[in-house]
């Protein structure tokens, strides 16, 4: 139900007088549509406002421009202007500082959150003893001379780690017989060329296929000792 008359000019007046900037009867109404208010009665409420002269108004052409009335508001001077403006710089401060405050107390609950609650550090503490346990228990085992590798696993590993030996050294038998066949009658410096291709040596990178090929055999060697 659309409030009365009388009711309709208070709502329009208090919204006028809020705004305090120039409106027409448009901006009004689309502003006070919760209301249930329709253009015509707004229209009729600004027109009986401002021939009462509680509201002030222009026309340019057939427009109406509707502004509160400017008597009715303590307009300050220059000193309380400045003055506002000197409190409006300390509350600006204040905020800032309030802001920075928050960021660093949600900085605060941001890294309280990624830390381990009571029970997970409980938890993670019985996992690692459980660890350790298994651990020593191996160590035990391996200085009692307990083989924990079935013979048929290490037979495995052996085999396998003697495979790649063998590829490592035909591998590098093969690029030591095409490196030469290319490099035959080259006329460049053979280092230059090695690094412009980006070929690198086993000694450049650290290994040697000759310390790989005594460890397996440093291991056979241990085996028929035991």
């Amino acid at each position: 139900m659309a409030p009365k008359s009388d009711n309709t000019e208070a709502i329009v007046l208090n919204y006028v007088n809020e705004q305090n900037r120039p409106l027409n009867s448009q901006n009004v109404a689309d502003s006070l549509q919760k209301y249930n208010l329709k253009k015509a009665s707004i229209q009729k409420a600004l027109d009986s406002l401002a021939d009462s002269g509680k509201i002030s108004f222009k026309e340019y052409g057939k427009q109406k421009i509707y502004l509160a009335r400017q008597d009715q508001f303590n307009i300050p001077n220059n000193e309380e202007l400045a003055s506002m403006k000197e409190e409006n710089a300390k509350l600006q401060e204040h905020l800032d500082q309030q802001k920075k405050a928050i960021t660093e107390v949600e900085g605060e609950i941001k890294s309280l959150q990624s830390n381990l609650t009571l029970e997970q550090i409980h938890d993670k503490e019985a996992k690692l003893r459980k660890e350790v346990k298994e651990m020593e228990d191996k160590l035990v085992k391996l200085r009692g001379g307990v083989t924990l590798v079935r013979p048929e696993e290490k037979k495995a590993v052996e085999a396998m780690y003697s495979e790649k030996i063998s590829l490592w050294r035909r591998r590098k038998r093969m690029f030591k017989d095409l490196w030469d066949a290319i490099t035959e009658n080259s006329p460049k410096d053979l280092k230059k060329f090695k690094e412009e291709l980006g070929i690198e040596y086993d000694d450049d990178v650290g290994v040697n296929l000759q310390s790989f090929s005594e460890l397996l055999q440093h291991g056979k060697k241990r085996a028929r000792g035991l």
